[in-house]
């Protein structure tokens, strides 16, 4: 006879990210997630006293993930190097999530928050990178990041990589 490992908070918060990812926060409730992770509801109320405790825990979980910022750059190359890497890869974590979470954010005010905190901390590294580069308008820094979260909202077809390079490419032009 085989026992189930016993599942942590954090399988039912990656199992809430990947179920926000898929349906949306119309997900995000015990029995789904239980079927999901095929076990019971008594597991999900083990970790979290009831549905909008366990969403408070999703947020900060993904914003701690998705918060992640890389080291400053230390030299102009390096600072080059991490721009074109934040622009072609985004600061981690997933699209589909990341995607879902702006959606969430539009109806529920704990996630626009979120969101709010997570766009405030990236634009802040995203400045920081581009004063290392000689670039201290703050507008540029906005301009690149809302390209990068607008190539996530549209249709893919073709790579974003290129049009999104491009604009760094600019942006080094004429520093």
């Amino acid at each position: 006879m085989s026992r189930k490992q016993r599942l942590s908070a954090d399988d039912w918060l990656h199992a809430g990210l990947r179920a926000l990812a898929a349906s949306g926060p119309e997900a995000l409730k015990a029995e789904p997630l239980a079927r999901a992770l095929d076990t019971t509801k008594g597991s999900f109320y083990w970790h979290f006293e009831d549905v909008p405790r366990f969403r408070q825990a999703l947020l900060k979980f993904w914003r701690d993930v998705s918060g992640k910022m890389p080291s400053p750059p230390s030299e102009r190359s390096d600072a080059v190097a991490q721009l074109h890497a934040i622009m072609r890869d985004g600061f981690g974590g997933d699209s589909a999530t990341e995607a879902a979470m702006r959606s969430w954010a539009a109806t529920d005010p704990a996630a626009a928050e979120t969101i709010g905190e997570l766009d405030g901390a990236r634009l802040a590294h995203l400045s920081a990178i581009l004063r290392k580069l000689d670039v201290t308008n703050p507008d540029i820094a906005l301009s690149l990041y809302a390209a990068k979260v607008g190539m996530g909202s549209l249709a893919r077809g073709t790579s974003d990589d290129d049009a999104l390079s491009t604009i760094v490419d600019l942006v080094l032009a004429l520093r």
